[in-house]
């Protein structure tokens, strides 16, 4: 007998959780208009990298649904890094960050990239500080950000307002609603992928509030991944070194999955069919049928959302002084 509606609702419900409306506010990082606005002209600003033309938004392109949209993001030099840029998008509604988590929470993140060899190269925190405090607009903006601080441009305060921005990056879909009660939501396709989803093992790693990010998973769960695959990336082992945590991913998030393509840490499988065929032979161990792959496609493309638009506007950034250091190519 087939499943109705309702009964759909109830499983699911099981495994994930609407987004929610607003962005979290967490006590060690309260969200406030002022700190937002600040973070989001560092998100875009390039003068944040050594060679003033890379910012976080070259790699976590916000018209891109977050990502670069390449196998590694270029960087400073030229240089590629060895992993593919994760979305910023729902970022917050993760248990870590980065593809191995070694970073806690999204302020640790933010600091990461900026003084990356690969990435936006600064030389160190002093150097990007001293930046900031020659250029009169970040002055004022973050005493306006961090009121009761006596020195308010601090390198945790640069991470602390490109946290509270990015915590603002949620993407509500029609999945959404779906999950709200509105049982006319999603499409009969839709509807059917997601019971596959969910039938055929995928909803026990790829769940929560983002569809993926609350946990750590094994690639490979029932036989080894090619290495033109996954490559040599041994994922989490690189930070603990536990044997247990060789090529140990922290699992992504599918909310806009169809838009955050190439897939894998690798950025190596460009086409999202594949990559799902990929997880259910190396991860579930199952053989998906056209049919099935097309239906789960379809449920993944309605957690397609809305970039909040004040987000994807590009500001107008302050203007440096004679004393601003010039970019170092």
């Amino acid at each position: 007998m087939a499943m109705s509606d309702e009964d759909l609702l109830k499983q699911a419900k099981i495994y994930f959780k609407p987004l929610p409306k607003e962005p979290t506010s967490p006590a060690y990082n309260p969200t406030t208009p002022e700190k937002v606005k600040l973070g989001k002209m560092l998100y875009y600003d390039p003068r944040l990298s050594f060679s003033g033309v890379i910012s976080c938004n070259t790699c976590h392109n916000l018209s891109l649904f977050g990502v670069d949209g390449v196998e590694t993001a270029l960087g400073h030099k030229f240089f590629t890094g060895g992993r593919n840029s994760p979305t910023t998008l729902n970022a917050d509604f993760q248990i870590a960050q980065f593809w191995d988590g070694r970073a806690k929470n999204l302020e640790e993140q933010a600091k990461g990239p900026i003084l990356a060899h690969v990435e936006m190269a600064e030389p160190n925190p002093e150097h990007v500080i001293s930046k900031l405090k020659t250029i009169e607009g970040y002055v004022k903006a973050f005493k306006q950000a961090f009121p009761n601080e006596k020195e308010p441009i601090t390198y945790d305060n640069v991470a602390k307002a490109i946290a509270a921005f990015e915590r603002t990056l949620i993407t509500p879909s029609r999945f959404d609603k779906f999950l709200e009660g509105d049982l006319n939501a999603l499409t009969k396709k839709e509807k059917e992928g997601l019971k596959l989803f969910i039938e055929k093992g995928c909803a026990s790693c790829h769940q929560g509030t983002a569809v993926g990010g609350t946990m750590f998973q094994k690639m490979g769960v029932v036989k080894p991944y090619p290495k033109e695959i996954l490559g040599e990336d041994l994922g989490r082992y690189k930070i603990t070194k536990k044997e247990e945590d060789k090529y140990v991913f922290k699992v992504p998030i599918l909310r806009n999955i169809t838009r955050t393509y190439p897939y894998f840490s690798t950025g190596k499988i460009w086409d999202i069919k594949e990559a799902v065929k990929i997880m259910a032979e190396y991860q579930l161990g199952v053989e998906l049928t056209e049919d099935e792959v097309d239906k789960i496609v379809a449920f993944l493309d309605s957690l397609t959302g809305e970039i909040p638009e004040e987000a994807r506007t590009l500001p107008v950034l302050p203007p440096s002084s004679p004393n601003t250091p010039r970019p170092q190519l």
